[in-house]
């Protein structure tokens, strides 16, 4: 824990500015895909080995580059992710990731290679699940070999789950014992920890020898429809908000982390538009319940200035949420290039004395050229020319993408984390569908989305 205690030197009256910065890794969306090599033999080593034989297995491979566009990380990109996280966290007390371990249908993936007619049985459905969950320590344990001794604060994603649904009640007990002992540990009480993961996949953490309390909540049960095998977003809710109090009495600072982010589908609603490039409420797709939604927010308005680093992932892409003018939610983009982007994930640069973000650097890894490494792709402040916090820059640049041209470009350009917007096969960004973009930056509320997009 020294290490943790020298980055985050709070409150040091003597540094300077360059000297009281420390960075923080930040990566999400890995979807790992242990089905990737098409070989049987390899798959049935996989389905009898344990998980921590499974790297010397995907060693075995023939398959030895990473996963092209489209398509989630196979194992030679989820080591180099691992191995570029590795190199670039210097003084780092702590990682983090913003959820989905798993690789999208991954259930029925499982069952076609195991030539498993659907519906399965119960013994097929189990055979799944202890593979999932070897698939989940597999990961854990790379992770956690690859950062050292450092924590690595989570979110759960939707594809924390045996039905790419959200994680269940059944998940979540299967695998709270790896979450805990391979990421968090020694930043939570352990049975604090069983007492709200097993409830939802939520928690908080209090990071040892500094001021900073760490809320991670599970969004997934804001998404429509609920799954019913976990209790109501309210619980969650009232947790939160009694979270949030309790770290402003104490004069803790909160670090928020979340998968799903509120506000638009903006990639599913920019495939809708008409030919004048407006939308209805009828092709506008939200990512939360409505209601829910009005009820985080209204939340987070009782706390200004509580919260100084909100956290998602979810859409693969890079990209920020204006929920309100002094919460600002950054965007981490996946490490899989399912949506067509490149693996990237960022560092941010904090200022320990308000324990808010001032940067970033993404780095990416352009599947074009396929490099040797994870490579740094932008810094905020040199792209955007911007200085100062960054939910204030972020903020100031939302406006800004209408007037400047060079900026809306970069901006287009990043979202797919430099892989081409205009010619993407998944969905290119257009000027006719742009306002879509923009708008989803800046309006959470669905009416106010709709109007924003149609006035652009």
């Amino acid at each position: 824990m020294a290490l943790l205690l020298v980055g985050l030197s709070i409150g040091c009256g003597h540094c300077n500015t360059t000297n009281d910065d420390f960075p923080v890794v930040v990566f999400s969306d890995v979807h790992f895909d242990p089905f990737y090599d098409p070989s049987p033999y390899l798959f049935q080593a996989l389905v009898t080995a344990e998980a921590t034989e499974w790297a010397n297995i995907f060693k075995t491979s023939s398959i030895k580059t990473p996963a092209v566009w489209g398509n989630d990380a196979n194992y030679p990109l989820f080591a180099l992710a691992l191995s570029s996280i590795r190199q670039n966290l210097g003084k780092s007390p702590f990682i983090v990731f913003t959820g989905d371990i798993l690789s999208h249908d991954f259930a029925q993936t499982f069952y076609s290679r195991s030539g498993i007619s659907v519906p399965p049985s119960p013994a097929d459905i189990a055979s799944m699940e202890s593979f999932a969950n070897k698939t989940v320590a597999f990961f854990l344990e790379q992770v956690r070999s690859s950062v050292g001794n450092i924590p690595v604060l989570f979110a759960v994603g939707n594809n924390e789950s045996y039905n790419d649904q959200g994680p269940d009640s059944i998940f979540l007990a299967n695998t709270a014992e790896l979450f805990y002992t391979n990421l968090v540990k020694n930043t939570v009480d352990h049975q604090a920890f069983l007492d709200t993961f097993l409830q939802g996949g939520y928690y908080s953490a209090e990071l040892p020898g500094t001021n900073l309390t760490v809320v991670s909540l599970n969004t997934v049960m804001f998404a429509p429809p609920p799954d019913g095998n976990i209790p109501s977003s309210e619980v969650e809710l009232a947790w939160l908000d009694s979270t949030l109090a309790s770290a402003k009495a104490r004069g803790k600072t909160v670090w928020l982390l979340i998968h799903i982010p509120p506000g638009a589908k903006i990639i599913a609603t920019s495939q809708h538009v008409d030919i004048n490039g407006h939308i209805t409420p009828a092709t506008t797709k939200m990512m939360w319940n409505p209601n829910i939604q009005a009820s985080f927010l209204q939340i987070l308005s009782k706390y200004p200035g509580l919260i100084t680093l909100k956290l998602a992932g979810h859409t693969h892409m890079d990209e920020y949420r204006i929920m309100a003018p002094d919460n600002v939610l950054s965007l981490t983009p996946g490490i899989t290039s399912y949506s067509n982007n490149n693996p990237a994930f960022k560092i941010f640069t904090i200022y320990s004395r308000t324990l808010a973000a001032t940067d970033y650097t993404s780095l990416h890894y352009d599947l074009a050229t396929n490099p040797a490494q994870f490579n740094n792709y932008y810094t905020f402040s040199t792209s955007y020319a911007m200085q100062g916090p960054l939910d204030n820059s972020l903020a100031q640049l939302w406006p800004e993408l209408v007037t400047d041209e060079a900026k809306q470009v970069l901006y287009r350009t990043h979202y797919y984390s430099g892989h081409a917007y205009s010619t993407s096969t998944f969905n290119p960004i257009t000027n006719k569908n742009w306002p879509v973009f923009w708008s989803g930056m800046g309006k959470m509320e669905q009416q106010e989305f709709i109007d924003t997009v149609n006035t652009y």
